[in-house]
């Protein structure tokens, strides 16, 4: 037995069987912190990462918006947050309303059996081009509406229960998206010290680049949420206009769904086309050409305007954003619309950067003199 004044053994040299055993039990600690950590706050990522993308897009009407209140920052920052609740709450309310309405019609009409039979037949064969295709298939359903309620009532009911889940559903999404709006707010002031906190990750991630991709990221998501959103908003807006004025059944409703058809970017022209055609059944010729042309101008304008508005400020393709936008959407939702083309720009950069390194090259042969 060694007595206490005795000098520590020297450490033993470690063999790599020992070191790899070493680092593989660091990292399953490591990883198995990280997976406990990603469960506790998977409930909350969507609405955090909602917040942050609403953040980020809207930061630079927050600095505007301060610098007008003499640096006022919780103030600028409260405004924000009541406008965008006041968004929110706005045209849900407008669409409830809207919903409900158009649903009462659609009952009335089936109890009285006037649903496809309150259109002129003689007029549906004056829309040009698809008047007659449209006048047979209109006379084959209320020739055999009856039929068609008897033999597939079934599936009619079951699509009534997906639309009822689908409205739960977005109550969901509405509360879901107050939070995110109230998180945001409260991001505002902290926001450049968040800044720095991802610049500091990104560039222990990819080194000197770390810098430029968050920039990238930042710059992806104020112009898709200007060119995809603000668009869509803009265009919906329009297009309810042309329909209030019109007095087109459920305008509000029609204009909530091709602002939400142009997001998903699916475009608003399935809208267009409905509203077109019931206006060449229920107005006169004059009206339902002025009609038509402001419809097709208002559904056609994200195509004008989108392209410009979304490569601001990027070197990345337009092609390469859209793929992103539009991949993402498909694959992810609504949220994939924007994390879709930070992937993909983020990616393209990585593949530019490594294609365009310098690759030494062996001198050639030198000529005698």
């Amino acid at each position: 037995m060694s007595s206490p004044d005795s000098p520590a053994a020297p450490d033993l040299p470690r063999t790599p069987d020992q070191i790899a055993v070493d680092v593989a039990i660091r990292l399953g600690v490591v990883g198995l912190f990280a997976w406990l950590s990603l469960s506790l706050v998977a409930p909350f990522a969507l609405v955090v990462v909602w917040a942050i993308i609403l953040t980020v897009a809207l930061y630079p009407t927050y600095t505007w918006l301060r610098d007008r209140l003499g640096g006022r920052g919780r103030l600028a920052a409260l405004l924000i947050t009541i406008i965008g609740l006041l968004v929110i709450f706005g045209p849900a309310a407008v669409l409830l309303t809207s919903l409900i309405d158009s649903v009462n019609h659609l009952i009335d009409a089936a109890q009285n059996r006037t649903l496809l039979t309150s259109v002129p037949k003689e007029k549906l064969a004056e829309i040009p081009v698809i008047g007659p295709w449209i006048e047979k298939i209109w006379l084959t359903l209320t020739g055999n509406f009856s039929v068609i309620l008897r033999e597939h009532g079934g599936q009619i009911l079951q699509t009534g229960g997906i639309l009822l889940g689908s409205a739960a559903g977005f109550v969901v999404g509405i509360l879901a998206f107050t939070v995110s709006v109230i998180i945001s707010g409260m991001l505002f002031a902290p926001g450049p010290s968040l800044v720095r906190g991802a610049r500091a990750f990104a560039t222990r991630i990819a080194g000197h680049r770390g810098d430029g991709f968050v920039d990238m990221a930042g710059v992806t998501i104020r112009n898709v949420s200007q060119g995809v959103i603000g668009i869509s908003m803009f265009q919906a807006l329009l297009m309810g206009i042309v329909m209030m004025v019109a007095h087109v059944p459920a305008a509000g409703l029609l204009a909530f769904i091709a602002m939400v058809l142009g997001i998903i970017q699916v475009g608003p022209m399935l809208i267009v086309l409905g509203t077109v055609i019931w206006a060449w059944t229920a107005m006169g010729t004059g009206a339902a050409i002025v009609f038509t042309v402001l419809m097709f101008a208002a559904g056609l304008l994200d195509n004008a305007i989108k392209p410009f508005v979304m490569s601001k400020g990027l070197k990345t393709p337009m092609l390469v954003i859209l793929t992103g936008v539009i991949g993402g959407t498909v694959t992810y939702g609504l949220l994939g619309l924007f994390l879709g083309p930070i992937v993909l720009a983020v990616f393209y950069e990585l593949i530019v950067a490594w294609v365009r390194l310098e690759i030494p090259t062996r001198p050639g042969p030198t000529r005698a003199a």
